[in-house]
């Protein structure tokens, strides 16, 4: 008897400790999620000077927007220096205007994460925006859209509303560097 209870025990206790455990806490997704959109607009704030100053970093960014934002920048730094040193230096270069991660041109004065939707790998943030020097104050909604990978949660696009003049950040960036 007591060699069979011991059996079924060690069994028991080899299954459970055996079991993976791959449900991951929601809590902890949306804290990192959050993290991340603070990250976001903390380091690049409500204009365009900042992804001038310093290099785009590895662990906010999806790679393949991170390489487009790259593209991006040299060109425009390439422009800049192609102006400055052309027979019309007073002319203006091709540069990143407004806000580079937000719908309104003028940028915001204040965000709130309204909602974190997680499916699988891909995560999908509502952020309300504000801008409250005009009256009446302007307000609206992008949707950032987030991959999970091993090395954790990168922003991989940013779907501006309507307020704004491009559908989205890859959009945006695209038609920035393509000839028109």
């Amino acid at each position: 008897m007591k060699r069979s209870l011991f059996l079924y025990l060690s069994i028991l206790f080899l299954f459970f400790a055996c079991k993976k455990n791959t449900t991951r806490s929601p809590m902890a997704s949306d804290a990192m999620i959050g993290f991340k959109i603070k990250e976001l607009y903390t380091t690049y704030g409500k204009s365009n000077e900042a992804v001038y100053r310093q290099p785009i970093p590895d662990n906010l960014f999806s790679s393949e927007l991170k390489t487009l934002l790259e593209k991006v920048i040299s060109a425009s730094k390439a422009d800049i220096e192609k102006v400055k040193h052309s027979d019309h230096p007073d002319e203006k270069p091709l540069i990143i205007e407004g806000a580079v991660f937000s719908s309104l041109y003028e940028g915001y004065t204040d965000y709130k994460i309204q909602s974190i939707d997680i499916h699988d790998k891909a995560a999908t943030v509502k952020v309300r925006f504000e801008y409250n020097m005009v009256d009446p104050k302007e307000v609206w909604t992008d949707t950032i859209h987030l991959i999970y990978s091993d090395k954790g949660w990168r922003i991989d696009n940013i779907t501006f509303d309507s307020i704004g003049n491009s559908k989205d950040l890859i959009t945006r960036l695209t038609d920035y560097i393509t000839p028109q």
